[in-house]
């Protein structure tokens, strides 16, 4: 990992002082527009940046990119939102909710940036999510908070439930209280060797922060353990298969693939 730096605008000061004690990070002060100050920086690592609108994650090799955010009602990701659009996502149908007599708890150890969790829970799904990086924990918390103030998303929000902390654990908590999830979901980072595979700003500033996945086989047992019907890993086409295992079905997608471990 390489270092990330913390970006406050000073209408918000308190706020991300706060924000800097809870993640260890000293926050600098900026006075609006923010890409003069990230061009103060080397181009390496990444920016976290408490603007006026939110909390953004900047790849400092690619200033002027903008921010990566937790955003459910932006764009692409609304779109995805619809009930109807849903259930036609590859996803979807891996995780078994098409198939589903009653509606199904996936539990998703690896949220990122709430998209694949979103379009789960619009599909129908009850989704509990934990996330261990603090950074991205961080913007998942802002992501979800600006979305409790939208009307048409609340009955999406109902069915998420986010907990920080690592997901192993959390995973042994849900078990130990008798309420193992029916889905386990897993979509890790993939190390990549070539750097001009990084074309997505938000990998780029993802990795900055978190690096690789480099204990992501020792999800897929504790899934295995965790889930009661089936366990739905993600990977890039191509990608070798999570920790040696052998899925009982795949679901291919235009850029990923979907190996699904039955349990029933």
């Amino acid at each position: 990992m390489t270092p990330c730096v913390l970006l406050v605008c000073r209408a918000r000061e308190a706020e991300g002082r706060a924000l800097g004690e809870r993640l260890g990070l000293a926050a600098t002060l900026f006075d609006p527009p923010l890409k003069p100050c990230l061009k103060a920086f080397p181009p390496e690592g990444a920016a976290l940046a408490l603007e006026p609108d939110g909390l953004g994650l900047y790849a400092l090799d690619l200033p002027g990119s903008g921010a990566v955010r937790v955003d459910l009602e932006a764009g692409a990701m609304g779109w995805r939102l619809g009930a109807d659009r849903a259930r036609h996502e590859t996803v979807v149908k891996a995780c078994g909710l098409l198939k589903a007599k009653t509606p199904l708890t996936i539990f998703d150890a690896t949220p990122g940036l709430l998209r694949d969790a979103c379009v789960l829970a619009a599909a129908g799904a009850r989704v509990v999510m934990a996330e261990r990086a603090p950074v991205v924990a961080a913007l998942v918390e802002d992501g979800l908070h600006r979305a409790a103030a939208l009307a048409e998303l609340q009955p999406l929000l109902a069915l998420l439930d986010y907990r920080q902390g690592d997901s192993l654990q959390v995973l042994a908590a849900l078990a130990a209280a008798g309420q193992r999830p029916d889905v386990v979901y897993l979509d890790p980072m993939f190390p990549h060797r070539d750097k001009s595979a990084l074309v997505k700003k938000e990998m780029r500033a993802f990795r900055a922060v978190v690096g690789d996945d480099g204990d992501a086989d020792a999800l897929l047992p504790a899934a295995l353990l965790a889930a009661t019907k089936r366990v739905v890993v993600k990977r890039p086409r191509g990608a070798p298969l999570l920790g040696g295992g052998t899925p009982g079905l795949v679901f291919e997608g235009k850029s990923a693939r979907f190996d699904v471990y039955l349990l029933q």
